[in-house]
Formats: structure tokens, sequence, C-alpha cells
């Protein structure tokens, strides 16, 4: 028996809007895409963004204010790739609910890196704690507590 081998392509952002929209991946419930480029549409478990609901009813959003990943078992994942990804995207506050080490991550200085995986990191990181603040860069008059966040 010859063994068969799997083919793959890679996708446009617009071709996969398109398969979901044909229903290609059946009921699957899925996070709310964030439209970055043209390549790139991740699914953050939060996004931050400008307008409501009505604004977003013909496209995804494309200019996060904030984006926030919770990490038990894709903690390299959203070190690695998701941050390069939104880093790419200028997201400009980028935030890692560590789960595993029960801190928070906060990402920010998005600039030029070839080594990174896709050419893109963040200058700034800064690891908060239990009893810590943060404040988003879109509303730095807001304070959360840390310890909030992580549950």
């Amino acid at each position: 028996m010859a063994a068969s081998q799997a083919r793959t392509k890679r996708w446009t952002r617009l071709e996969y809007e398109r398969l979901i929209d044909l229903g290609a991946f059946g009921n699957v419930e899925a996070q709310l895409p964030v439209a970055l480029d043209e390549e790139s549409e991740p699914e953050p478990d939060v996004a931050v963004v400008a307008g409501g609901p009505r604004d977003y009813l013909a496209s995804h959003p494309t200019r996060p204010a904030l984006e926030v990943e919770i990490a038990l078992t894709s903690l390299a994942l959203d070190r690695g790739e998701k941050a390069s990804i939104y880093a790419r995207a200028g997201v400009a506050d980028y935030w890692i609910v560590n789960l595993v080490d029960n801190l928070l991550e906060v990402y920010r200085e998005p600039q030029a890196d070839p080594d990174a995986p896709y050419g893109w990191r963040y200058g700034s990181t800064t690891t908060l704690r239990r009893g810590d603040v943060v404040a988003p860069l879109a509303l730095p008059h807001w304070s959360i507590l840390v310890s909030d966040l992580l549950l």
C-alpha cells in the first residue's frame, strides 16, 4: 500500500473568512478574530477595540487597543508566535495572563527583529504579580488589580 502524502494550502485571511461563511468548519464556536493584516487573523482570548458590536457587522476589527491571551497550556505559543504577530501588526499593548506562574506579562513597544518568528518582537516586557496594578495604554487613568485577572 502506498503512503499518501498530505498536501497543505496556506489560506489568506479573506479565504479563511469565506470558508467560515460557507460553513466549512461546521457548527464550531470560535472566538472572534481580529483581522490584523492579509495573512493574519488571530483569535485572542480578549480584544479591546474601539466602537461597539454594530461597527463590526461587515468585518472584524483591525486595530485593537489591547490584546489579551490567557495562558495555561499555550504559554510558549503566546510568548513566541502570537507576540511576534501582534508586534508586527503594531498592537501597542499585549498582555498574557500567565496562569502557569500566576502573574501578568505586559508587552509593549513593538519593534522589528529579524530573529523573531514573524520579524517583530516587543521591546518592553514587564512582569506583574498579585497586588500590582496595571493600566492599559489606551486608558491610562484606569487601574486594574493584577489579582483580579489571575482568577
